[in-house]
């Protein structure tokens, strides 16, 4: 780690004192980047992934970062995040008033300065002093104090150390020990185990899933780039992806976007867990035609351009669907140049634009949690409350009941989350399946056959994906088969 000590001071030359008006030091760059982009996050509910990569340019572009600097400053924000629900238990044993009394740029100020000093390798009197000249910049002299005193109580023990003291032990209280030693919040953890079903080690193991660094997986997609062709571009750090044959992970955690196959578009960054569920609707047995496939929920884009090349290799179409303009943008873009026909459209897939019965496979990855997507969206899981959950469920099932009144008799319907939440994956499918709507009946086909060499996908028929197990996001798809 770069922990960019300060610069001693330049010696006075000899003759008459100057007295210069004093001025506040400058903090480190790298902490000031990380501590705007935790306030952007915390004042406008930006996103991390997209606010850091802004703030990055910028200061790589007026030359203060290199590519150490970036790093650093992408550990701070994103650990920080990560590790909030912990750090707020060590930072409220460690001042006399509630978490809600203290400021929040303070709060933010003091959860980088823990992040620092229980998890990186920066040396103590490095975090704290950074911390602390940060924290004289943003919040004040008096408030620095205050800051200073908190991060020596903190800095006196690892985290396992507080750990010790602040989670209560298991025995007593499972959810809420797993929610302070895993930084979730104890309805996450309570839901989760309740989709992973077993005992204490699948869900401890889930739960340091979500708090790992996620790898950067590319998809290079069919008939516009071959996997070799991206690897030799990636260059010694590619490896293949562990499951689609269409994969490839950079191991050192590279941008993606310094690649010309991703700036022209053939190929994307995306999941694995979302190259499978388009490779399994693509793979579903089918009878009769295959000319016509439909992604209904087809924002921002990247299932839509691997379903279109998929459809391309077999003569087939696809109608790309959006609700929002600005996302059905971002989906034209991403089929731009795919070698088959395919279309977009601004529409609601609640209200089809298209007649009953017009395609052969349709795909719905509808609005969920994002519970299954925590890795890479970390500040998602202290957003969300138990409420949002049923608040998605009216829509889920409409999505479903439309995909299945806008599939022939005999097409096959892909039905996916990014969520592992019970209430969003097999409970909607199972609620739709016993009222489809007038007209329509429909019957599970088993998805496992179309994950062909995934290990750990349950009884079925239904799959659910899962980080620890697959390294992938948490990603559910069931598929149906529309036989009225």
């Amino acid at each position: 780690m770069n922990d960019h000590p300060r610069r001693r001071p330049q010696a006075r030359p000899h003759g008459k004192p100057q007295h210069k008006p004093y001025r506040k030091p400058a903090p480190d760059p790298v902490r000031k980047l990380a501590y705007d982009a935790l306030r952007a996050v915390d004042e406008r509910d930006a996103y991390a992934n997209l606010v850091l990569p802004a703030l990055l340019r910028e200061a790589e572009r007026a030359g203060d970062f290199d590519r150490r600097d970036a790093a650093l400053a992408t550990e701070l924000v994103y650990g920080t995040l990560r590790r909030q629900g912990t750090y707020d238990a060590v930072i409220a044993s460690c001042v006399d008033r509630p978490l809600g009394g203290v400021d929040p740029p303070v709060l933010d100020v003091l959860s980088l300065g823990a992040h620092q000093l229980l998890g990186t390798r920066i040396p103590p009197h490095a975090a704290v002093s950074a911390t602390v000249e940060l924290a004289r910049a943003v919040v004040g002299d008096g408030r620095s104090r205050f800051v200073n005193a908190v991060l020596r109580k903190i800095a006196a023990d690892d985290l396992d150390g507080w750990l010790d003291r602040v989670a209560p032990p298991y025995d007593e209280d499972p959810e809420e020990h797993l929610a302070v030693v895993h930084s979730h919040p104890r309805w996450v953890v309570s839901a989760l185990w309740d989709a992973l079903g077993g005992g204490r080690q699948g869900i401890e193991d889930l739960l340091a899933a979500d708090n790992e660094r996620p790898e950067v997986t590319l998809v290079a997609r069919p008939g516009r780039c071959a996997p070799a062709e991206l690897a030799a571009e990636v260059g010694e750090d590619a490896a293949p992806g562990r499951w689609s044959p269409y994969a490839l992970r950079m191991a050192d955690g590279g941008d993606p976007a310094a690649l010309e196959a991703v700036r022209d578009g053939r190929a994307g960054v995306q999941d694995e867990g979302s190259q499978l569920v388009a490779l399994a609707l693509a793979g579903a047995p089918l009878e009769g035609p295959d000319r016509l496939w439909l992604d209904g929920c087809a924002g921002p884009g990247g299932k839509a351009a691997l379903l279109a090349a998929l459809a391309a290799e077999r003569g087939a179409a696809l109608v790309a669907a959006e609700k929002q303009p600005h996302r059905a943008r971002l989906v034209a873009r991403a089929l731009d140049g795919n070698p088959g026909p395919s279309q977009v459209v601004t529409a609601d897939g609640t209200r089809p634009a298209w007649r009953e019965g017009a395609f052969d496979r349709v795909l719905v990855d509808v609005p969920c949690t994002g519970l299954g997507a925590l890795r890479r969206r970390p500040e998602a899981r202290w957003r969300r409350r138990p409420q949002d959950v049923p608040g998605f469920a009216p829509l889920q099932r409409e999505l479903l009941r439309s995909a299945l009144r806008s599939v022939r008799v005999g097409g096959v319907v892909g039905y996916a989350t990014c969520s592992p939440h019970p209430a969003e994956t097999r409970a909607v499918v199972e609620d739709v399946l016993a009222r489809p709507g007038a007209g329509v009946a429909a019957e599970f086909v088993d998805a496992r056959p179309t994950m062909e060499g995934v290990t750990d996908l349950g009884d079925g028929p239904d799959v659910q994906l899962w980080p620890h197990l697959h390294g992938t996001d948490a990603m559910y798809l069931a598929l149906l088969r529309r036989t009225a």
